[in-house]
């Protein structure tokens, strides 16, 4: 096996979340920040929680308005027997 080419363990790595909180666990890097923890996503704490950093939820929402269900112009007649 080849000395020496893996990187540097830090088996108390800083995590620092967005929201606030912060642990530690083994990584590669010293320190990380990170966008969403289990403390905040809304998979672990069952609140609904839009993460939206280019308005890519208001840009769905007015196609899905826009795309509203088409009424026929003309009624369908009923054939007479």
């Amino acid at each position: 096996m080849q000395v020496d080419i893996h990187p540097k363990y830090f088996d108390a790595a800083k995590v620092t979340c967005a929201c606030g909180n912060s642990f530690s666990l083994g990584s590669t890097k010293e320190s990380m920040h990170v966008e969403i923890c289990s403390n905040c996503h809304p998979f672990f704490t069952g609140n609904e929680k839009i993460v939206d950093t280019a308005g890519r939820v208001e840009r769905f929402k007015a196609r899905l308005a826009k795309k509203a269900p088409k009424v026929p112009a003309k009624a369908s007649k009923k054939s007479a027997k």
